[in-house]
């Protein structure tokens, strides 16, 4: 489609009468997918690490902010350990893994920004819709650099692949975080207590760049962070499917607070009457 055509259907689009969209159905249902999947992909991920700091939680985090074979033996622990194995095989089958969870929550992020802008009509909401599918490649990248790292810590070696961890790894927490504050902003624009969970989201996606920055510290704040976003549009899409399956309307529908041309709104209240009211 060319970029006239495509600015022309999305005009279109903003001018059509308010409608339900099943886009919410398809945002409901990968998210409980994702809700899912990601309970079973926390428990292939080894438990506990030999000795990395509390600060990370998950040795998963602590194994994407690796700097160093340090740091890698103070999460796999060191040749002697027999344990050193079992973290080993569960940290790369939970990698293996999670290729299928990057597809999961790619789709959810994205089909529900795309319903929510069906619901809007903002424009910035179709631009987001991308962010989370570039996440999801980040992620993918973070996941081949992890393998060649963990084959070369197997091996007794060290391997360039750790110096260009940081990209992907940074890249992709902060497109989630930029999603959910889109999703937050947009949750606003619906009604007062989307607003409330709307800022909660906004203000959830503070600590990943505390996390970033220091994250043998703030790691941790990393997953509930970016559930805020998530659950909130897991909420979102779940009021969206039953407006859409049940009630036939829109989750959001402003024209049907504004009274037609030559309408009035409401009755107007009577005006007091001082005095003794004539029989």
């Amino acid at each position: 489609m060319p970029i006239g055509g495509f600015q022309h259907w999305i005009e279109a689009q903003r001018a059509r009468p308010p409608a339900p969209t099943r886009l919410w159905v398809w945002t409901l249902a990968l998210g409980v997918a994702v809700l899912l999947f990601g309970f079973h992909l926390g428990q292939v991920f080894p438990q506990a690490g030999y000795d990395i700091a509390p600060g990370y939680g998950a040795p998963v985090l602590a194994f994407e902010f690796a700097g160093s074979q340090a740091d890698l033996e103070a999460i796999f622990g060191f040749y002697t350990d027999p344990q050193q194995v079992t973290r080993l095989a569960a940290m790369r089958a939970g990698n293996e893994q999670d290729y299928l969870y990057m597809l999961l929550y790619a789709a959810f992020l994205g089909c529900g920004c795309l319903a929510l802008w069906r619901e809007l009509r903002l424009r910035p909401l179709l631009a987001v819709a991308a962010l989370p599918v570039v996440a999801a490649l980040c992620d993918a990248w973070e996941n081949w650099l992890l393998f060649d790292i963990q084959a070369a810590f197997t091996l007794g070696d060290y391997s360039p692949a750790m110096a260009s961890l940081p990209w992907p790894v940074a890249a992709k927490f902060l497109l989630l975080a930029t999603t959910n504050v889109a999703i937050g902003a947009a949750a606003t624009q619906i009604g007062r207590w989307w607003a409330l969970f709307g800022t909660v989201a906004i203000l959830a996606a503070i600590p990943t760049v505390m996390a970033i920055i220091t994250p043998a510290a703030f790691a941790w704040a990393l997953m509930p962070s970016t559930a805020g976003g998530w659950i909130l549009l897991l909420a979102l899409a779940a009021a969206g499917s039953w407006q859409a399956l049940v009630r036939r309307r829109p989750l959001v529908d402003f024209d049907a607070a504004a009274p037609e041309p030559g309408e009035q709104s409401a009755a107007e209240p009577a005006r007091p009457v001082f005095g003794r009211r004539r029989t």
